[in-house]
């Protein structure tokens, strides 16, 4: 190439001389000049477009897809929204359309129509600007839209027909068509036939009559235009011009032309959108990995038919997503009660403040109004006002299941719809955790040789944090001034408690504990308040740091990907489990399980067995944070490990004190999910812990009994006729005490003063699991937006 430019340098010189001292010869010259200097730049043109090579591949593109440990289908990499029809399955109405109208020497050239093109430069010269690409030429913009551009330039037009050439020394005359056709952009992300016939006709691109097919290829001329749904005249008018091209061409009878025309559009317009799958968010964080790993290894993640096989669980993933669409839409009913129209108006403070916080806002004070008067118009607004409450209570969910044994991700739920809130909630949110982080804090107790049954005084509690700052949490209630083992502690998520052991462990040992088991990206601050979980994790690190406690203390790093293989099958990268580390020790893991498992049996966690009827070897926590503001709830079993978080994205939105509890709101997504897998036999409920149960728990039932020995020394309950409504009794005498399951809450039925016989004294009652809501804090301005309290109902 440089020889060539070389050897034409001095002929271009003298032709240049020529036009200064313009004769009859070297008028000649010069003109003969333009031919030889369009070679030359169509020759140094050549290596800036896509080569035989790229050409070929991109003949067999195929995206990359996402699999399930199972083999289903997650996800497919298009790099648009398109769905590839065969030729034979689109109508031969748009095949004779297209050709009509755009090409109808299609058959005739080998990529460049030299009298189409001539023409196109006269009438462009006369000012009458007309196109002259053929289908291969259009095929060659759509095909490689940053190597060959738009531009309406002379560089484009070369590149354009130098590709051109190069397509037609590939691929046959069905195979431009059909690509053509699957790779034609029709507004509203639709791209190819087969996404315009259902985005305009709802219908599917084989059966599309002669006046849609005509409307379709109309728009090719300028599809915003000509767009049916904006312009429908400009449409039809043009859809005719087609139906009259397609007469011209004899691809349709002349004496239909006319009854055609005037029949009108008939369009039935649904926009288009993309497959989400079955697991979005996961799908989408593996589309930013599979990019970085593609580009490192010289493939391309749209055309290279690249396989990724995934760690999750089909059925367990579809079990997920149901029992978050379930529960959440349930307590999504609860929010807007709670925060309806008139609640809503009540937080007037709240809700100007949350006006002057919307794009709208600012464009009205960029339109001149004051703060006032542009707050005033937009609460005067109801449909935005509206719009503004609904978007604003929008409840959310976030859900994630792993096997603690390996690390694998089984299902994995980034928010309740992806296409409303594309946000993360299991790896992007950083939340509260509150009481889930609790045992992180008992656990570092038992690794310095505290027992489940060391005892510490439920009494109020007094914190130095120093500068003559004091931090006070609280419970909800008055401390009961009571023993209480750190087994209790623990069960019933006694923040008096809780306190006591972080003060005597330290924080910097509860924060090191945690980060080893898995809260590994989030900062943890080193105050006494992180007993309560104050400082924001993930919902992803707080499931990896229990699935460490489940699998006797060691951690292993979630993995969601197992492998990469080519189109052909070919493994090309195998992904393992990083080796475990020993985050805390086996004593103490197994403590914490058996400890947790009274969370489940009697203390705040009892709406599994009592509501879900889970009889699973299972140990869980639950958390509540400040005002409501986040539900947590973790369940563990030996297989698998659950965790469910629910809120608002605006955490100055909230629910009440009873459905803002994680026992109410997040609890019942892990408890939907486990019953669901328990059922259909998924998990294998027969699976346990090797964790011997401590004989220092509390028997579940033991309680009960005592209360009934108490009532009814004799072994004998009375009749049910004699029973009052709620006591739980059975109907018939018996001979043996008889425990009776209380409702959620885990204690046993209470008892009216008129069924309690003269003289008998009851045992004592365990803390009671439903309380009035905590406000703790203790008014301490440095820890108010920090500090998170967890009633022991929580």
């Amino acid at each position: 190439m440089k020889n060539i430019l070389i050897r034409a340098q001095p002929f271009v010189t003298e032709a240049l001389q020529r036009l200064r001292h313009p004769t009859r010869r070297g008028v000649a010259l010069s003109l003969a000049a333009i031919p030889v200097l369009l070679l030359l730049y169509t020759l140094i043109l050549i290596p800036f477009t896509p080569s035989i090579r790229d050409i070929q591949k991109s003949k067999s593109q195929q995206p990359a897809s996402v699999l399930s440990a199972d083999g289903k289908e997650l996800a497919l990499f298009k790099r648009a929204n398109r769905d590839w029809v065969k030729l034979a399955d689109i109508s031969p109405n748009v095949v004779n359309a297209l050709i009509s109208t755009e090409d109808h020497r299609f058959y005739d050239h080998h990529g460049i129509d030299f009298t189409r093109t001539a023409s196109a430069v006269l009438h462009t010269f006369g000012g009458d600007t007309q196109g002259g690409s053929t289908i291969t030429q259009q095929l060659a913009r759509n095909l490689y839209p940053e190597e060959v551009g738009r531009a309406r330039s002379l560089t484009r037009k070369i590149k354009e027909a130098i590709t051109a050439l190069k397509i037609e020394a590939v691929y046959s005359k069905p195979e431009i068509l059909e690509t053509y056709l699957n790779t034609v952009p029709f507004l509203y992300n639709a791209y190819g036939i087969e996404m315009a016939a259902r985005t305009y006709f709802d219908k599917s691109a084989d059966t599309l009559d002669v006046l849609e097919s005509a409307t379709l290829i109309g728009m090719l001329k300028g599809t915003s235009y000509y767009n049916p749904v904006l312009n429908p005249e400009r449409a039809k008018q043009r859809r005719n011009t087609v139906l009259g091209q397609m007469v011209k061409h004899e691809k349709l009878a002349d004496r239909k032309l006319e009854a055609l025309k005037k029949k009108p559009l008939k369009i039935d317009f649904e926009r288009q959108t993309e497959p989400l799958g079955a697991a979005p968010h996961l799908t989408q964080y593996l589309r930013r990995w599979l990019i970085d790993w593609a580009d490192r290894h010289d493939y391309n993640i749209y055309a290279d038919g690249l396989v990724v096989r995934t760690t999750i669980d089909s059925r367990l993933q579809k079990l997920a997503n149901e029992a978050v669409a379930r529960q959440a839409d349930r307590l999504q009913g609860v929010a807007n009660s709670e925060w309806g129209p008139r609640a809503w108006a009540a937080k007037k403070d709240l809700v100007r403040t949350l006006v002057r916080e919307t794009p709208e806002y600012k464009a009205a004070r960029d339109a001149g109004l004051n703060d006032e008067q542009a707050v005033k118009q937009l609460l005067a607004d109801n449909s935005f006002m509206q719009a503004l409450r609904l978007d604003k209570i929008r409840l959310q969910a976030g859900f994630l299941a792993m096997d603690p044994s390996t690390g694998q991700v089984k299902a994995w739920v980034g928010s309740r719809d992806y296409a409303k809130d594309p946000f993360d909630h299991v790896q992007q949110a950083r939340r509260q955790p509150g009481s889930t982080f609790k045992p992180f804090v008992y656990g570092a107790a038992f690794e310095q040789g505290a027992r489940p049954t060391d005892t510490f005084m439920d009494e109020a509690v007094e914190i130095p944090l120093g500068g003559g700052a004091v931090w006070r949490p609280s419970d909800g209630g008055a401390p009961s001034g009571a023993p209480m083992t750190l087994r209790e502690g623990l069960m019933y998520s006694k923040n008096t408690i809780t306190a006591q052991v972080m003060q005597s462990v330290g924080p910097a040992k509860v924060a090191s504990l945690a980060q080893a088991a898995g809260v590994r990206q989030s900062k943890l601050e080193q105050v006494p308040s992180l007993a309560l979980g104050t400082s924001p994790v993930t919902l992803k690190e707080m499931v990896a740091g229990y699935s460490t406690i489940a699998n006797n203390g060691n951690y292993i790093e979630p993995i969601v990907v197992t492998r990469v293989e080519d189109r052909h099958g070919k493994v090309l990268e195998t992904f393992h489990a990083k080796a475990p580390e020993q985050a805390m020790s086996l004593a103490t893991a197994q403590t914490l399980v058996d400890v947790m498992r009274g969370v489940i049996d009697q203390g705040t966690g009892v709406g599994i067995r009592s509501r879900y009827g889970i009889q699973a070897d299972v140990a869980g926590k639950t958390g509540t944070t400040q005002d409501n503001t986040d539900g947590w709830f973790i369940l563990m079993h030996p297989q698998l490990v659950a965790g469910a978080w629910v809120g608002f994205n605006d955490n100055r939105v909230t629910l009440s004190d009873y459905w803002g509890q994680g026992a109410h709101s997040a609890l019942p997504i892990v408890g939907d999910f486990f019953a669901q897998s328990l059922r259909t036999r998924v998990l294998d409920q027969r699976v346990r812990f090797a964790v011997p149960q401590d004989a220092s728990a509390p028997d579940p039932m033991s309680r009960v009994n005592d209360w009934f020995n108490a009532l009814f020394p004799s072994g004998t309950v009375p009749a049910g006729k004699n029973a009052e409504p709620g006591v739980g009794l059975p109907p018939e005498p018996t001979t043996q005490p008889m425990p009776v399951m209380p409702a959620d809450g885990g204690l046993p039925p209470v008892v009216p003063p008129s069924m309690v016989p003269p003289g008998v004294v009851l045992p004592p009652a365990l803390p009671p699991v439903v309380q009035a809501p905590e406000r703790s804090g203790g008014g301490i301005p440095i820890l108010r937006e920090s500090s998170v309290s967890d009633s022991v109902n929580r």
